[in-house]
């Protein structure tokens, strides 16, 4: 009998799992290479000196790395309690009431996705211009809040939407409320939707670039702005940290979206 690793039937299959991890963890190899690499060139394959001075300047009061790291870690909170405030409500409205046309609602929450989001951002800066949003960390929110809130309503309202009902008819039944009935019942059954939608919503403020390079630049620094202004002027070390840096946090949370966003919760989306 063959062995099964002499099988050429496992060769196409041992190629494609080569290239699927080469492609996996090609780019986060090289990241971690340029993050430890004080001196790399054409033609070396690996860098020739490898240290931690640039982590040091990053760090440093004139990197502007913990400023920006403050800042993006901020705006994200606010533009979490923005869209979970709103979403909350929303979703339990589109959730649990007979409210005409919601596949439409729901639809239209999409609308701003279809289109690209440069032109979308320029003339947001355009209009918080007019209102003195620009350069502030106001205007960089609520920019924020109306991409992430999208999310934030479709998954708030899969959260409410999976609910057992009778489980709040039966908090009715004994006298309690509609709001008590709310905050003692229906919040925190639907608490773990909830925070994987805010977790969702985090992410994708502390990644945003668009927006915050057309209505906070140069005012508001972040480390997507970071990242870029590093990146473009070829300085790959500072810029090879600073996605070290955001990519640790998403990780994170994305184990955390994982653990509570199941698939019975993303069924309910749409019905």
């Amino acid at each position: 009998m063959r062995s099964l690793a002499l099988d050429p039937r496992w060769i196409p299959r041992a190629l494609g799992l080569g290239l699927l991890a080469f492609v996996i963890f090609g780019p986060l190899t090289n990241l971690l290479l340029w993050a430890v690499a004080e001196r790399w060139y054409f033609p070396h394959a690996l860098p020739l000196k490898y240290g931690f001075t640039y982590w040091v300047n990053v760090f440093s009061p004139r990197g502007n790395a913990t400023g920006a790291l403050v800042n993006s870690v901020v705006i994200a909170g606010l533009t979490v309690v923005i869209s979970i405030g709103l979403a909350v409500p929303a979703g339990y409205a589109l959730a649990r009431l007979r409210l005409p046309l919601r596949g439409v609602i729901l639809l239209m929450l999409l609308v701003p996705q279809a289109f690209p989001n440069l032109p979308v951002y320029v003339n947001i800066a355009r209009i918080f211009y007019q209102f003195g949003l620009n350069g502030t960390v106001l205007g960089v929110v609520l920019v924020h809040a109306s991409h992430g809130l999208v999310y934030a309503v479709w998954i708030a309202t899969a959260a409410f939407s999976a609910l057992d009902k009778e489980l709040e008819e039966a908090a009715r039944s004994l006298g309690a409320s509609a709001l008590r009935t709310f905050v003692d019942v229906t919040l925190p059954l639907a608490a773990p939707g909830l925070l994987a939608s805010a977790v969702f919503v985090f992410l994708e403020s502390l990644d945003e670039f668009t927006g915050t390079y057309f209505v906070g630049a140069p005012d508001v620094s972040t480390l997507p702005l970071l990242l870029y202004t590093a990146g473009a002027g070829g300085n790959y070390q500072i810029a090879s940290i600073t996605a070290l840096i955001l990519l640790v946090p998403s990780i994170a949370f994305m184990l955390v979206i994982e653990r509570f966003l199941r698939a019975d919760v993303l069924s309910k989306v749409g019905r």
